[in-house]
């Protein structure tokens, strides 16, 4: 009895003061689960659609001022992976982004928020493609919630710097990695 009466006692005076993590969900994509030709890029050599799929968040820890996403493959060889989209300055009163919000332009795109040039060279989402016959790839789509609420970046930034300034203000983050294989 004395065991579960000291038990109450921490959940109860503990409970308020738990924090519940930054969480990353999709209805298109899953943890550990391949991707659909709708997240295929459309080039390379690949036949996708090329749609960002649908991402919302939820547990942004206090102090948030804004979000940044970005989806990068670490399996890429390149011998410093490849970054797939990186969408920076989303107002903290957002926590989703739809399914299609990453195409060229940005017109769909939450008031402030941007899209950086990735790395097929485009300012918008760019699906998996990686190489014939080189396995499975991990796409790691990640929401970080900022402590500031624009990232102080130059024009025309390098997905380096840009990851760089993401970590540097980085509150949490959460990540889905999903997959996808190319024969």
């Amino acid at each position: 009895m004395k065991t579960f009466s000291t038990l109450a006692l921490i959940t109860l005076f503990t409970s308020p003061f738990i924090s519940h993590a930054l969480n990353l969900s999709s209805t298109d994509i899953a943890q550990g689960k391949h991707m659909t030709k709708a997240h295929l890029f459309n080039g390379f050599g690949c036949e996708g659609k090329n749609l960002s799929p649908q991402l919302a968040w939820s547990n942004a820890p206090q102090g948030t001022k804004s979000f940044a996403l970005t989806v990068y493959d670490p399996d890429a060889p390149t011998g410093s992976g490849w970054w797939h989209w990186q969408v920076i300055n989303i107002p903290a009163n957002v926590s989703e982004l739809k399914a299609g919000i990453g195409a060229s332009g940005g017109a769909q795109l939450p008031s402030g928020a941007l899209q950086v040039k990735n790395d097929y060279g485009i300012e918008s989402f760019g699906g998996a493609c990686p190489p014939s016959g080189h396995g499975v790839h991990r796409y790691q789509f990640t929401v970080h919630a900022l402590s500031v609420e624009k990232l102080s970046l130059p024009e025309d930034p390098s997905s380096a710097l840009v990851g760089y300034m993401i970590n540097a203000n980085s509150l949490a983050s959460a990540t889905i990695e999903a997959l996808y294989k190319r024969d």
